[in-house]
Protein backbone atom coordinates (compact mmCIF):
# COMPACT_ATOMS: atom_id res chain seq x y z
CA UNK A 1 0.00 0.00 0.00
CA UNK A 2 1.56 3.66 -1.26
CA UNK A 3 2.86 5.30 2.22
CA UNK A 4 0.10 8.01 1.21
CA UNK A 5 -3.13 5.78 1.55
CA UNK A 6 -2.19 3.86 4.66
CA UNK A 7 -4.75 3.36 7.52
CA UNK A 8 -4.19 4.43 10.93
CA UNK A 9 -2.41 2.11 13.42
CA UNK A 10 -5.43 0.49 15.62
CA UNK A 11 -3.23 0.64 18.82
CA UNK A 12 -2.67 4.13 18.50
CA UNK A 13 -6.44 5.41 18.34
CA UNK A 14 -7.12 2.66 21.57
CA UNK A 15 -3.70 4.67 23.15
CA UNK A 16 -4.37 7.46 22.34
CA UNK A 17 -8.08 7.14 23.68
CA UNK A 18 -7.69 4.68 26.70
CA UNK A 19 -3.30 5.45 27.39
CA UNK A 20 -2.23 7.17 31.01
CA UNK A 21 -1.97 11.10 29.92
CA UNK A 22 1.01 13.34 31.37
CA UNK A 23 1.93 16.88 29.91
CA UNK A 24 5.48 17.05 29.32
CA UNK A 25 5.16 20.58 28.45
CA UNK A 26 3.57 23.75 26.17
CA UNK A 27 4.11 23.94 22.36
CA UNK A 28 5.90 26.95 21.45
CA UNK A 29 4.13 29.73 18.91
CA UNK A 30 0.68 28.18 19.33
CA UNK A 31 -1.94 30.94 19.29
CA UNK A 32 -4.26 28.68 21.69
CA UNK A 33 -3.44 26.46 24.36
CA UNK A 34 -1.26 23.40 22.93
CA UNK A 35 0.31 20.51 24.82
CA UNK A 36 3.38 18.24 24.07
CA UNK A 37 2.27 15.19 26.38
CA UNK A 38 3.65 11.22 26.77
CA UNK A 39 0.58 8.36 26.71
CA UNK A 40 0.47 4.91 27.24
CA UNK A 41 2.59 2.39 29.34
CA UNK A 42 6.29 3.62 29.68
CA UNK A 43 8.71 0.85 28.53
CA UNK A 44 11.89 -0.44 30.09
CA UNK A 45 14.12 2.19 28.57
CA UNK A 46 11.35 5.22 29.83
CA UNK A 47 10.20 6.11 26.34
CA UNK A 48 6.32 6.17 26.45
CA UNK A 49 4.07 4.24 24.05
CA UNK A 50 3.23 7.38 22.52
CA UNK A 51 3.80 11.06 22.18
CA UNK A 52 0.66 13.23 21.05
CA UNK A 53 -0.22 16.95 20.97
CA UNK A 54 -3.47 17.88 23.50
CA UNK A 55 -5.44 20.45 22.64
CA UNK A 56 -7.79 21.60 25.25
CA UNK A 57 -11.15 23.19 24.77
CA UNK A 58 -10.32 25.45 27.86
CA UNK A 59 -6.98 26.58 26.08
CA UNK A 60 -8.88 27.81 23.19
CA UNK A 61 -8.98 31.67 22.18
CA UNK A 62 -12.62 32.64 21.15
CA UNK A 63 -12.97 33.54 17.43
CA UNK A 64 -15.92 35.40 15.97
CA UNK A 65 -16.31 33.15 13.34
CA UNK A 66 -15.67 29.75 14.40
CA UNK A 67 -17.62 28.66 17.78
CA UNK A 68 -16.05 27.52 20.26
CA UNK A 69 -14.77 23.74 20.36
CA UNK A 70 -11.89 24.25 17.66
CA UNK A 71 -10.61 20.66 19.15
CA UNK A 72 -14.13 19.00 17.83
CA UNK A 73 -12.58 20.12 14.28
CA UNK A 74 -9.33 18.79 14.39
CA UNK A 75 -11.07 14.90 15.02
CA UNK A 76 -13.53 15.88 12.37
CA UNK A 77 -9.95 16.00 9.87
CA UNK A 78 -9.45 12.85 11.03
CA UNK A 79 -12.72 11.31 10.31
CA UNK A 80 -12.73 12.97 7.17
CA UNK A 81 -9.42 11.42 5.92
CA UNK A 82 -10.06 8.55 7.09
CA UNK A 83 -13.69 8.09 5.13
CA UNK A 84 -12.04 9.27 2.04
CA UNK A 85 -8.96 6.79 2.74
CA UNK A 86 -6.19 9.52 2.36
CA UNK A 87 -4.43 8.92 5.28
CA UNK A 88 -3.55 12.51 5.79
CA UNK A 89 -4.29 13.10 9.41
CA UNK A 90 -2.59 11.37 11.90
CA UNK A 91 -4.82 9.40 14.86
CA UNK A 92 -6.80 12.22 16.49
CA UNK A 93 -9.09 11.39 19.28
CA UNK A 94 -11.13 12.73 22.01
CA UNK A 95 -10.14 13.10 25.13
CA UNK A 96 -12.62 13.82 28.18
CA UNK A 97 -10.84 12.80 31.16
CA UNK A 98 -7.32 14.99 30.16
CA UNK A 99 -5.55 17.10 32.49
CA UNK A 100 -6.97 20.49 31.27
CA UNK A 101 -10.53 19.32 30.99
CA UNK A 102 -12.15 17.69 28.10
CA UNK A 103 -10.09 18.68 24.01
CA UNK A 104 -8.55 16.98 21.08
CA UNK A 105 -5.27 14.18 21.53
CA UNK A 106 -3.43 13.61 18.21
CA UNK A 107 -0.18 11.23 17.91
CA UNK A 108 2.76 13.56 17.64
CA UNK A 109 4.21 13.63 14.08
CA UNK A 110 7.97 12.72 14.60
CA UNK A 111 9.27 14.59 11.57
CA UNK A 112 11.79 16.64 10.41
CA UNK A 113 10.95 20.09 11.07
CA UNK A 114 13.15 21.39 8.73
CA UNK A 115 10.80 20.30 5.56
CA UNK A 116 7.27 22.05 5.06
CA UNK A 117 5.28 22.42 2.12
CA UNK A 118 7.45 24.94 0.28
CA UNK A 119 10.47 22.56 0.93
CA UNK A 120 8.03 19.63 -0.11
CA UNK A 121 7.13 21.25 -3.44
CA UNK A 122 10.62 21.23 -4.52
CA UNK A 123 10.67 17.35 -4.75
CA UNK A 124 8.45 15.63 -7.58
CA UNK A 125 7.92 12.72 -5.66
CA UNK A 126 5.82 14.67 -2.96
CA UNK A 127 3.49 16.26 -5.91
CA UNK A 128 0.63 13.48 -5.87
CA UNK A 129 0.09 13.71 -2.12
CA UNK A 130 -0.16 17.42 -1.91
CA UNK A 131 -2.52 17.85 -4.78
CA UNK A 132 -4.90 15.26 -2.79
CA UNK A 133 -3.95 17.48 0.30
CA UNK A 134 -5.13 20.53 -1.87
CA UNK A 135 -8.40 18.59 -2.27
CA UNK A 136 -8.56 17.57 1.16
CA UNK A 137 -8.41 21.40 2.39
CA UNK A 138 -11.52 22.35 0.06
CA UNK A 139 -13.19 20.06 0.60
CA UNK A 140 -13.05 20.58 4.76
CA UNK A 141 -13.10 24.42 4.26
CA UNK A 142 -9.59 24.86 5.79
CA UNK A 143 -9.03 28.32 6.88
CA UNK A 144 -5.29 28.29 7.83
CA UNK A 145 -3.27 25.88 5.81
CA UNK A 146 0.15 27.32 6.46
CA UNK A 147 3.37 25.48 4.89
CA UNK A 148 4.35 24.46 8.94
CA UNK A 149 1.16 22.48 8.67
CA UNK A 150 2.92 19.69 5.99
CA UNK A 151 4.96 17.79 7.75
CA UNK A 152 6.75 14.82 6.32
CA UNK A 153 7.91 11.49 8.82
CA UNK A 154 10.86 9.40 8.61
CA UNK A 155 8.95 6.83 6.46
CA UNK A 156 8.59 9.85 3.94
CA UNK A 157 4.95 10.27 4.46
CA UNK A 158 3.52 13.09 4.34
CA UNK A 159 0.74 14.60 7.35
CA UNK A 160 -1.43 17.26 7.58
CA UNK A 161 -1.83 19.24 11.33
CA UNK A 162 -3.64 21.81 12.29
CA UNK A 163 -7.14 21.41 11.27
CA UNK A 164 -8.76 23.45 14.27
CA UNK A 165 -9.65 26.35 11.03
CA UNK A 166 -11.96 24.25 9.41
CA UNK A 167 -15.48 23.20 8.35
CA UNK A 168 -17.26 26.42 8.15
CA UNK A 169 -20.45 26.36 6.12
CA UNK A 170 -18.96 29.82 4.60
CA UNK A 171 -16.24 29.73 1.86
CA UNK A 172 -12.88 30.47 4.30
CA UNK A 173 -10.35 28.92 2.40
CA UNK A 174 -7.30 30.14 2.60
CA UNK A 175 -3.90 27.92 2.11
CA UNK A 176 -0.36 27.88 0.61
CA UNK A 177 -1.21 25.52 -1.62
CA UNK A 178 -2.61 27.05 -5.06
CA UNK A 179 0.32 25.88 -7.23
CA UNK A 180 -2.58 23.26 -9.26
CA UNK A 181 -5.20 25.78 -9.18
CA UNK A 182 -7.05 25.51 -11.91
CA UNK A 183 -5.59 22.24 -12.76
CA UNK A 184 -7.70 18.51 -13.63
CA UNK A 185 -8.24 16.23 -10.42
CA UNK A 186 -6.77 12.47 -10.85
CA UNK A 187 -9.42 10.23 -11.27
CA UNK A 188 -8.53 8.34 -8.33
CA UNK A 189 -9.45 11.58 -6.27
CA UNK A 190 -12.74 12.32 -8.08
CA UNK A 191 -13.70 8.13 -7.41
CA UNK A 192 -13.78 9.49 -3.64
CA UNK A 193 -14.96 11.93 -3.42
CA UNK A 194 -17.64 10.10 -5.68
CA UNK A 195 -17.94 7.65 -2.65
CA UNK A 196 -18.28 10.78 0.22
CA UNK A 197 -20.92 12.56 -1.92
CA UNK A 198 -22.88 9.22 -2.33
CA UNK A 199 -22.50 7.94 1.26
CA UNK A 200 -22.72 11.05 2.81
CA UNK A 201 -20.73 12.15 5.62
CA UNK A 202 -20.14 8.94 8.05
CA UNK A 203 -21.62 8.89 11.60
CA UNK A 204 -18.15 9.57 13.17
CA UNK A 205 -17.82 12.88 10.98
CA UNK A 206 -21.28 13.89 11.88
CA UNK A 207 -20.68 13.61 15.42
CA UNK A 208 -18.14 16.26 15.42
CA UNK A 209 -19.96 18.77 13.35
CA UNK A 210 -23.36 20.78 12.79
CA UNK A 211 -25.63 19.39 10.36
CA UNK A 212 -24.83 22.39 8.31
CA UNK A 213 -21.25 21.66 8.43
CA UNK A 214 -21.41 18.21 7.32
CA UNK A 215 -24.18 19.50 4.62
CA UNK A 216 -21.48 22.11 3.39
CA UNK A 217 -18.68 19.19 3.13
CA UNK A 218 -20.84 16.99 0.89
CA UNK A 219 -21.57 20.37 -1.17
CA UNK A 220 -17.93 21.01 -1.50
CA UNK A 221 -16.82 17.73 -2.49
CA UNK A 222 -20.02 17.60 -4.99
CA UNK A 223 -18.83 20.82 -6.68
CA UNK A 224 -15.27 19.25 -7.06
CA UNK A 225 -16.71 16.44 -8.96
CA UNK A 226 -19.04 18.58 -11.31
CA UNK A 227 -15.75 20.99 -12.46
CA UNK A 228 -13.21 18.05 -11.80
CA UNK A 229 -10.08 20.68 -11.42
CA UNK A 230 -8.91 22.41 -8.24
CA UNK A 231 -10.16 26.25 -7.40
CA UNK A 232 -8.39 29.66 -8.28
CA UNK A 233 -8.23 31.26 -5.37
CA UNK A 234 -11.77 33.57 -4.50
CA UNK A 235 -11.48 35.85 -2.17
CA UNK A 236 -8.69 38.86 -1.48
CA UNK A 237 -6.66 36.34 1.38
CA UNK A 238 -6.56 33.57 -0.30
CA UNK A 239 -3.50 33.01 1.84
CA UNK A 240 -2.71 32.28 5.90
CA UNK A 241 -0.68 34.53 7.79
CA UNK A 242 2.60 33.77 8.03
CA UNK A 243 2.95 31.66 5.36
CA UNK A 244 5.00 28.68 7.24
Amino acid sequence: MPSDERPPTPDALTVLACGRLEIEGRMPWSSNGTFLCSVGTVAEDGTPELAAIYKPLRAERPLWDFPGGLYRREIAAFELSEQLGWGLVPETVERPDAPLGVGSLQRFVRADFEQHYFTLLEDGRYHGVLRRMAVFDVVANNADRKGGHCLVDADGHVWGIDHGLCFHENPKLRTVIWDWAGEAIADDILDDLAALVAGGPSDTLGRWLSPAETDAVVARADRLLRRRRLPEPLTERPYPWPLV
